[in-house]
C-alpha cells in the first residue's frame, strides 16, 4: 500500500504532493515501483495535528482519487469521516482505510457497507491532537488485540462483509516506542482475531529514536526507509495482508526476496494480496 498525502502537514512529506497533479504523479510512480494499493489521505494524523475542515479533506482527496482510478490504479481513502468516504468511493475508491476503526464518525460503517467496499479498522483511542495523552496500557498487545476486536464487532453489525475486513494495529497511535516494538514482537497474536493484517511502520518517529546519532538526535525522516524495508522483511515473513509505505520499490523488492526464500513466486503479489477472485475491493488473508 503505498501512501499518497495529499495535506500540507502530514509528518513526512507534508505539502510535497498537496497539488493535484503532483499527487497523481506521485500516486503514478508508486504503482511503477510495484504497489498494489494506492492509501489517499487528506488529513494528517501526524501526534498534535489539527483536523481540515470537510469541504478541505474532499477537495483535496476526490480529484486524485478520480484521477487515478482512470489511470486504472487500485484506490483506498485515507479517512474518517463518513462524508468523505462515500465520495471517495463515487470517485473510484475500493477500500476505506479508516484510522479511527468507526469510532470518529460511525457512520463510515454504514456507508462501507452499503457499497459493499472494503474497510481497515485500526486500533485508535483518540484524535491526534490528544491521542499521546491515552497511551496507557497494562499489556499493550492485549489490550489492543480486544479493542480491535471491538471494532470488528461493529463493524459486522453494520454490515460490513467480512471477507472484506481488514485490521491495523496502529503503530505509534497512542503508543510509545515501547509499545509500537511490544506490538512488532508480539504481531502474532493478532492472528486469532481472524482477518487480515495491514502494518504501517514506514519514517514513523520509533524508527527515528532508534536510529538516533550519538547525540541523541532521531534519524531524519526521511532517511528511515532502510529500517522500515528491514521491518517489510519481518512482516512478510509472518505473513501480513500488507504494508504501508512512502517508497515502495525497496519493500516490493523485499517482498520478493522472502516469496523467494519461502519457494514461492516471487513475481507479483496482488493476487494473493487482493483475492483470487479478480475483485479489488476483496482482502483476503495471505495463509
Amino acid at each position: 500500500m503505498g501512501v499518497v498525502n495529499v495535506t500540507p502537514d502530514s509528518f513526512s512529506d507534508g505539502g510535497a504532493y498537496l497539488g493535484t497533479g503532483q499527487a497523481v504523479q506521485h500516486g503514478l510512480d508508486l504503482v511503477a515501483e510495484g504497489a498494489d494499493l494506492l492509501d489517499i489521505g487528506g488529513e494528517s494524523t501526524r501526534p498534535g495535528a489539527t483536523r481540515p475542515l470537510v469541504s478541505e479533506e474532499l477537495a483535496r482527496v476526490v480529484p486524485v482519487i478520480e484521477a487515478l482510478a482512470a489511470e486504472g490504479a487500485v484506490i483506498s481513502v485515507d479517512t474518517m469521516r463518513a462524508e468523505v468516504a462515500a465520495a471517495a468511493l463515487d470517485a473510484g475508491a475500493v477500500l476505506v482505510n479508516d484510522v479511527s476503526g468507526g469510532l470518529a464518525d460511525p457512520g463510515i460503517l454504514r456507508v462501507v457497507a452499503e457499497r459493499g467496499a472494503a474497510y481497515v479498522a485500526m486500533h485508535w483511542r483518540a484524535h491526534s491532537d490528544v491521542m499521546q495523552q491515552r497511551a496507557s496500557y497494562d499489556d499493550v498487545v492485549r489490550e489492543v488485540h480486544d479493542e480491535l476486536a471491538a471494532r470488528i464487532e461493529a463493524a459486522l453489525a453494520a454490515g460490513i462483509d467480512p471477507e472484506r475486513l481488514a485490521v491495523d494495529p496502529g503503530l505509534g497511535f497512542a503508543k510509545t516506542a515501547d509499545h509500537n516494538w511490544a506490538l512488532l514482537r508480539r504481531l502474532g497474536e493478532l492472528d486469532d482475531l481472524g482477518f487480515p493484517i495491514l502494518v504501517g511502520s514506514s519514517r514513523k518517529s520509533f524508527l527515528g529514536a532508534l536510529l538516533a546519532d550519538p547525540a541523541g538526535e532521531p534519524r531524519p525522516v526521511l532517511d528511515r526507509e532502510d529500517a522500515n524495508t528491514a521491518l517489510t522483511t519481518l512482516a512478510g515473513m509472518l505473513g501480513v495482508w500488507a504494508v504501508r509505505v512512502h517508497e515502495a520499490r525497496a519493500s516490493v523488492d523485499a517482498l520478493k526476496v522472502v516469496a523467494r526464500w519461502r519457494g514461492e513466486d516471487p513475481g507479483s503479489t496482488r493476487g494473493r494480496e487482493l483475492g483470487p477472485s479478480g475483485d479489488p475491493g476483496r482482502v483476503d488473508r495471505d495463509e
